[in-house]
């Protein structure tokens, strides 16, 4: 069963089913500051996650976030999305 604190927040894969939809679900949180203020680094990061998972919303709402963020912010949020997949293989 595979477990990682993710923004503070447990989540249990095998009980969540889809892991692209969890990390859609963070990505809306850190776009909407649901759990806390608004990061967009932190949503096109998950959102890139989830997209990459086959989550094809999730492609959607990175690029409406994308348009919000500078060239820099995007830069860094590939950079965070890419060593967190390297992280967890």
């Amino acid at each position: 069963m595979a477990r990682m604190d993710v923004l503070s927040r447990q989540i249990d894969y095998s009980a969540q089913g889809d892991q692209s939809d969890a990390f859609f679900e963070l990505g809306l949180s850190c776009c909407t500051g649901r759990d806390g203020a608004v990061d967009l680094v932190q949503a096109h990061k998950w959102f890139n996650i989830a997209a990459s998972k086959g989550n094809d919303e999730a492609k959607r709402y990175r690029s409406e976030v994308a348009s919000d963020m500078s060239k820099a912010d995007i830069i860094k949020a590939q950079k965070l999305a890419r060593e967190w997949l390297v992280s967890v293989h």
